[in-house]
């Protein structure tokens, strides 16, 4: 039961961080899909809670990591969205991109030998398209599943009813890397590192988009409104594959297309 909960809380830390910018500018599209915001007294008071711990803790540890050489964080970038792949792979499957997955395949095997365990992005150098991450609450919902209610849980941020249910799916045997670490034999992995991964990952992806989020907080009348639409836009865009493709050659740069700000 404590590694469900751990895992659980990791996992889904990182999937409601799953916030997009094409050209690295937020901008709120008012052709968003209407989703209900069932519980909002609750979920406002979970949101102030949320940027309370995230204030304290979360965003002095992500500029910390910020000042971290570049080269050090390139490789630990590397290496995260090479793990990602694990995930993105059976969705690729799920979904009937036969090509992607075999494309995605392709990239984790060159980067996982030859790049040092994804250290370095050979794939990359290769020529390798680099598609877009995938997850199954994006399966669930290219099946045709409605996204249900909004909610916004604790320490994990923006969700919904959905992509919470995806994100169980890892605890299931939908994770290859957590089966492996968590529930393997291996004397070379535990579930320490795989949280520890998980937890470097968004880690990553708060220093990515400090200035980000710090902007759009300045700018918006109702922070919480602005991030819940932010989110569901996001979430919609990536089911409906309106930004599908090769990343590098839509936004034209070597980030990931989920980090909000990249330099």
């Amino acid at each position: 039961m404590i590694k469900f909960l751990k895992f659980t809380i990791v996992v889904l830390f990182l999937t409601t961080n799953a916030l997009a910018g094409s050209d690295n500018e937020l901008e709120l599209s008012k052709k968003s899909k209407t989703v209900k915001d069932c519980f909002e007294p609750l979920n406002r008071a979970t949101f102030s809670f949320n940027q309370g711990l995230d204030k304290a803790i979360i965003k002095p540890i992500a500029k910390s990591y910020r000042s971290l050489p570049p080269s050090i964080r390139k490789g630990t970038g590397n290496v995260i969205d090479n793990l990602s792949n694990l995930i993105t792979i059976p969705n690729n499957v799920l979904q009937g991109d036969i090509k992607v997955a075999m494309i995605n395949t392709g990239r984790l095997v060159v980067n996982s030998t030859i790049g040092l365990l994804g250290i370095i992005d050979v794939a990359d150098d290769l020529g390798f398209p680099k598609y877009e991450k995938e997850d199954y609450g994006q399966t669930l919902g290219k099946w045709g599943i409605g996204p249900g209610c909004y909610i916004v849980l604790p320490v994990l941020g923006p969700s919904t009813i959905r992509d919470t249910a995806g994100s169980f799916v890892n605890v299931f045997g939908g994770d290859p890397w957590y089966n492996a670490s968590v529930n393997g034999n291996n004397e070379f992995l535990s579930e320490n590192v795989f949280l520890a991964s998980k937890v470097l990952s968004g880690v990553e992806f708060r220093a990515n988009n400090i200035d980000s989020f710090d902007n759009l907080e300045k700018n918006s009348m109702d922070f919480y409104a602005s991030l819940k639409s932010l989110y569901l836009q996001d979430r919609q865009l990536k089911i409906d594959n309106i930004k599908r493709g090769n990343i590098q050659i839509i936004y034209n740069d070597e980030g990931d297309w989920e980090e909000i700000d990249t330099e």
